[in-house]
């Protein structure tokens, strides 16, 4: 009987360890208005996958895509100041 080995590592030999570095969890915080608008705009749109949208569906909808655009829009506004020289 053969024995059957791996002939390249492991992938994941030396997985990360202690979670998410400082930076990581930067990212994070400043994206979190995005990602919170994005949560609500699904939130509105998984009720209408089985029903037809009433108009107050319609409004909350589109309020939650213009808090989705608001909050990109934020955060673009955000990196590109962060560029040095002001760059654009």
């Amino acid at each position: 009987m053969n024995n059957i080995a791996a002939l390249q590592a492991v992938v994941t030999a030396n997985p990360p360890v202690g979670g998410p570095s400082d930076a990581e969890l930067d990212a994070i915080e400043a994206e979190m208005p995005l990602i919170l608008a994005e949560v609500e705009l699904l939130d509105a749109q998984i009720p209408l996958l089985d029903r037809p949208a009433t108009a107050l569906d319609e409004r909350r909808i589109r309020r939650a895509r213009h808090r989705v655009l608001a909050a990109r829009r934020d955060l673009t506004n955000r990196a590109t100041a962060a560029l040095p020289g002001g760059a654009a």
